[in-house]
């Protein structure tokens, strides 16, 4: 009577405290709560999961089929955080009552399969999953004898045991959510059963999909079965052995292509089909699937290609048939390196089917193929093959029209466009895909033209001749600059573009792969300087095929004076007496880029023409007033190209004397002296203290200052930058250029630039003492309010803060490149020039002029940078501010330069301490990147020097504790987590024999046991002692230092997991103090389907 009044008693509180609870799943779930009442709700159902004995009982009966969907949900999470948080915890009565349950849930706890929701289903199979961790196969060895019998009584039972296979393999395999041990007993178990595991999943798909095929009323119900058993087999074909795969013929593969004729499960099938033919692994083992190139396969392949519409679910499908056909493409180039296996007889075929992914509407897919092409082309063997060359010509006409711009998600004038608007958010989305499309198509283009270059080049002759034959079409979107002129989007212009791309792509190749001239190569480059058009953007198009055919003029010199003409007349192009607009400054730009160009990479070929050249250029300069000082300095620089083919320093220096004197004369003049080494005279004469009406814009004299500046700025900037010596060695001894040897032999090179830079130098660096003085506070007040906030503009394009902008990087842009190609005897002038060129100096430094101009320089550098930097992560600490996080990481990464120095002299001893206080207190910085930086490369550079010296205790532990307290910080994240360890290891087993104090730091580790630090400490300090291996010995030094490791914030409030290990199936079981003596055995006889308790 007693116990019956005690279940009585328990079974009426198990159903008031579920009445309880399904009330507040009520009030979380509906929309119109009030928040309070939500949170409230929310709290007591976490108490009660967390803390209430009646989960079981509550869980079950809330997960009862004729509760709610929300409130079965419920409940059966609650049976499953008792699985995860409790089940260690529990008697093996109650286990086995609670596996019982889930079995009887699995059985008929749920509606029928196309009635039950899908967020049940999961559940459910979630809490199985749980349970298997813990207990298979050693306590529940029939588990997968039990699911096969579960399968027997409906399709709703067999979609479960489904979802419990590919749960278990996701969790195992691809997640690894378990201790080692149990990973590895159950994932033995796994591979040891696969085979039958595999012939099961097989026997489901192959009876589901044929009663889906001849059942009209129950069709859909063993749909989801096959759909299910499909993406089951997908979260196992990733990891099985291949042998699975590939046996009884490839009849899985086989199955998997008749499937992709199904509309239902053909998307499905695809994603399994993929995943089998990207697998890796021994190409003994992968020569199996060269059968998906003979007829059936291929057949069925290509028949599932051809529908066009464009519904989500079918051109999902598609991307993913284009994926098979890529990865077959790989596995064929991987294969077709091997002698014994032979092109297969329906490559054509293939090479079809893959076409017509190339030629598709779908922009997207179309670069899906690029990878795949280009491996072909490549390939050694395949692109010598007839079908691959003759492919190789089709791909090339392809991409005539793959390299056109169109299919922007906003127009509908191609019928791409459908497309894009699946593919892409907004046109700037379409636009960045495009551009690395481009990019990518450049290569594979590329590639093309090296199997085929003269087929090549007769298809982009054709293309350039007919885009000059036809009239302009401006499209229905004209330019803003002038009437009648083409956009960006005309139709002309993408046209232009297009081929423009492959005409660069394809005589670059030619002249790689041909040695013979190229019949009527000279012939389209005189079509080309004959095309005259006023269109800038067509122009524009126009001069980058004048550079791409340049070449070909090499063999026929007599064209050299028309084709500078033609550049020489786009200097100066204007529409309607118009240059400032953008497409008009682009045509100009592009012609100064082009001359530059052509003089850097043929200036022998130029030579000739120098005294005409330089004649032009003398007459442009005196007579066009509308020549830009960037297009000024853009013809000095192609002259001094040229003039580097002399190869005599003094007709060198003679030439850069002439050409920069009126540079040199202007930067030295007194005025600019004064204006340059004085804050406020500078401010005034750029007309910073000034404020900007349209009125005074009319009669701007410090417009015309601040063009004088510039002017002189990259005049200096480009001749510093081309003014070269001959490379050869002899030719620059015979030239004058050589004017001695150091003492290890090495030539001294004089630049003939050298004498006027020298002559500039003083009030370049003026300049540069008055920049950095204008962010002082009587500097900044004089701003006038036009330009009170230049200082935080970094935009160099934005025309109030023009002046304070952009000479500010010309002139240190000009100071840095003397350290490269001016010659040593200016060394010692470059002190005042710190961060922006720091690195290069230190790395251009000759060894002699460390102690003279290093050291002085680095010392207060150094120092000044630990405080800066320290300060500013005290801020960033407290406010998270991630930008200026980036900043400091960029002031630490210009210092890696300095850390090739060694300890040659006192000077360096000085500065040594500051950089290696700097370097170990940067590890415990909130920024990855610069700890990972600092710890692999810095830290144990520096302190390996002195190691041998005698360092204070207390240094060596800071040192240590520095590391130690880095991996507090990042040590959650891997790439810093193994760098840090490994710097840690370094400096314990390095310094201990002579620092005892660094295993008193080690016992302050929490959780770190002592008898293994001891045991560790042993072997390290005594040579008698036995070694172990370098891997065991740092997986034993990290499980020491594991205490450190702090974690990341997204796991700090995350309960944990236990999951305890069961008696080892593999080897003879260790003793382990997380197994219960009480329980350890009786598991496996309660989790028996024979035994009678069940």
């Amino acid at each position: 009577g007693s116990t019956f009044c005690a279940r009585w008693f328990m079974a009426d509180q198990v159903a008031a405290m579920c009445e309880q609870l399904i009330k507040a799943v009520n009030v979380m779930m509906d929309a119109e709560t009030n928040q309070i009442y939500r949170l409230e709700a929310l709290k007591f159902c976490e108490e009660f999961k967390e803390t209430s004995s009646f989960c079981v009982p509550c869980g079950l009966q809330l997960a009862d089929k004729a509760q709610p969907a929300v409130v079965r949900h419920f409940g059966l999470q609650i049976l499953e955080q008792v699985v995860k948080f409790r089940w260690n915890n529990m008697q093996q009565q109650e286990k086995v009552q609670l596996k019982e349950c889930a079995m009887q849930l699995l059985s008929n706890g749920t509606h029928s399969i196309l009635e039950e929701e899908s967020h049940i289903k999961d559940v459910l199979s979630r809490i199985i999953v749980e349970m298997i961790k813990r207990e298979w196969p050693q306590h529940w060895p029939d588990m997968l004898k039990e699911m096969e019998a579960l399968t027997s009584q409906g399709e709703a039972q067999t979609e479960l045991v489904m979802l419990i296979l590919l749960r278990l393999a996701e969790d195992v395999i691809t997640f690894q959510t378990l201790p080692t041990q149990r990973r590895r007993d159950i994932q033995q178990t796994l591979t040891q059963n696969m085979e039958s595991i595999f012939s099961f999943m097989m026997a489901i798909l192959h009876v589901n999909v044929e009663d889906y095929r001849k059942v009209v009323s129950g069709a859909k119900a063993h749909c989801r079965v096959a759909v299910a058993t499909l993406n089951t087999l997908a979260g196992y074909i990733d990891w099985v052995s291949l042998v699975h795969i590939t046996s009884g013929n490839c009849h899985l593969l086989e199955m998997l292509c008749l499937l992709l004729s199904e509309p239902e499960l053909q998307l499905e099938a695809a994603e399994c089909l993929l995943i089998a033919i990207s697998r890796k692994g021994k190409l003994e083992d992968r020569k199996p699937f060269m059968l998906l190139f003979d007829d059936v396969a291929i057949h069925y392949i290509l028949s599932a290609a051809q529908a066009v519409e464009v519904v989500e679910r079918r051109y999902i499908f598609l991307k993913r048939l284009c994926q098979v056909l890529c990865a077959l493409g790989s596995q064929l180039c991987s294969l077709g390196s091997d002698v014994e296996v032979e092109v297969p007889a329906n490559l054509s075929k293939y090479m079809e089917a893959f076409l017509a992914f190339t030629t598709h509407s779908s922009q997207f897919l179309k670069s899906s193929t690029l990878a795949t092409w280009g491996s072909l082309f490549r390939h050694e063997t395949l692109s010598k093959d007839p079908v691959v060359v003759e492919m190789t010509i089709k791909y090339l006409r392809a991409s005539m029209i793959n390299l056109v711009k169109t299919g922007f998600p906003s127009r509908d004038d191609n019928p791409s466009c459908e497309y894009s608007r699946v593919d892409f958010d907004s046109d700037e989305d379409f636009n960045s895909f495009f551009n690395s499309f481009r990019a990518q198509q450049g290569e594979v283009v590329r590639s093309a033209c090296r199997i085929v270059p003269l087929e090549a080049f007769q298809i982009a002759a054709e293309w350039l001749q007919y885009q000059i034959a036809s009239p302009i079409d401006t499209g229905d979107t004209t330019s803003k600059t002038a009437e009648g002129l083409c956009s960006l989007l005309s139709p002309s212009v993408v046209q232009w573009d297009a081929m423009t791309v492959f005409m660069e792509c394809m005589v670059a190749q030619i002249f790689k792969n041909l040695d013979e001239e190229v019949t009527g190569s000279m012939e389209l480059l005189q079509a080309v300087l004959n095309y005259d058009t006023k269109d800038p953007l067509i122009l524009s198009c126009v001069l980058t095929n004048v550079s791409a055919l340049f070449p070909f003029a090499t063999r026929r010199p007599h064209f050299l004076p028309q084709i500078l003409y033609k550049l020489f007349k786009a200097i100066t192009f204007e529409v309607g007496q118009e240059n400032k607009v953008s497409s008009v400054k682009n045509v100009r730009r592009h012609a100064c880029s082009s001359i530059i160009k052509i003089c850097r990479d043929y200036p022998q070929f130029i030579l000739p023409c120098f005294d005409m050249f330089y004649n032009h250029v003398k007459k442009l300069f005196s007579s066009d007033a509308t020549l830009t000082h960037m297009e000024k300095c853009s013809l000095m620089e192609s002259l001094v190209l040229i003039s580097n083919q002399f190869k005599d320093f003094t007709k060198q220096k003679a030439f850069l004397d002439e050409l920069m004197a009126s540079v040199v004369a202007e930067w030295t003049s007194d005025e600019m002296r004064h204006a340059l080494g004085d804050p406020a005279v500078f401010l005034s004469f750029v007309g910073a203290d000034q404020v900007v009406t349209e009125q005074s814009k009319d009669t701007d004299t410090a417009g015309l200052n601040r063009g004088r500046l510039s002017f002189c700025l990259y005049a200096m900037l480009g001749v510093v930058k081309r003014s070269r010596w001959p490379s050869d060695l002899a030719e620059a001894k015979s030239g004058g250029f050589v004017v001695g040897y150091t003492p290890a032999g090495a030539p001294i090179y004089r630049n003939p630039f050298t004498t006027q830079f020298q002559v500039l130098l003083p009030n370049l660096l003026a300049l540069i003492r008055t920049h950095n003085s204008l962010f002082m506070p009587e500097n900044m007040a004089r701003l006038s309010e036009t330009f009170s906030r230049a200082h935080e503009v970094m935009d160099a394009s934005s025309n109030d803060s023009y002046p304070l902008i952009y000479h500010f990087s010309c002139c240190h842009d000009s100071v840095g490149g003397l350290e490269i190609y001016i010659c040593r005897e200016i060394f010692f002038l470059s002190y005042f020039v710190l961060r922006v060129f720091l690195r290069q100096l230190v790395l251009s430094c000759p060894q002699e002029y460390y102690d003279s101009l290093l050291c002085p320089l680095l010392g207060p550098l150094f120092a000044y940078m630990q405080q800066r930097l320290n300060i500013k992560w005290q801020v960033i600490n407290q406010r998270t501010s991630v930008k200026s996080a980036e900043n400091t990481s960029r002031n630490i990464h210009s210092l890696n330069a300095v850390y090739k120095l060694k300890l040659v002299s006192p000077f360096v001893q000085n500065i040594y301490m500051t950089l290696l206080t700097l370097s170990f207190t940067s590890l415990s910085w909130k920024d990855t990147t610069n700890c990972h930086r600092t710890a692999s490369m810095v830290c144990w550079t520096l302190l390996r020097q002195v190691i041998g010296g005698n360092l204070l205790p207390e240094a060596v532990t800071w040192l240590y504790t520095s590391v130690l307290r880095g991996l507090q910080v990042h040590g959650q994240h891997e790439v810093c987590n193994s760098t840090l360890s490994q710097l840690a290891m370094l400096i314990y087993e390095n310094l201990l024999p002579r620092y005892m104090e660094l295993s008193a730091v080690m016992t302050q580790i929490p959780n770190i046991s002592v008898d293994a630090l001891d045991q560790y400490n042993h072997r390290l300090l005594d040579p008698n002692a036995q070694k172990v291996g370098d891997k065991k010995r740092k997986d034993q030094f990290k499980k020491l230092i594991a205490g450190t490791v702090g974690k990341a914030l997204c796991q700090q409030f995350r309960k944990e997991v236990h999951i305890r290990n069961l008696p080892s199936l593999f080897k003879k079981p260790k003793p382990d103090k997380d197994v219960q003596n009480s329980e350890a055995l009786g598991l496996a006889a309660l989790f028996s389907p024979e035994n009678n308790t069940l």
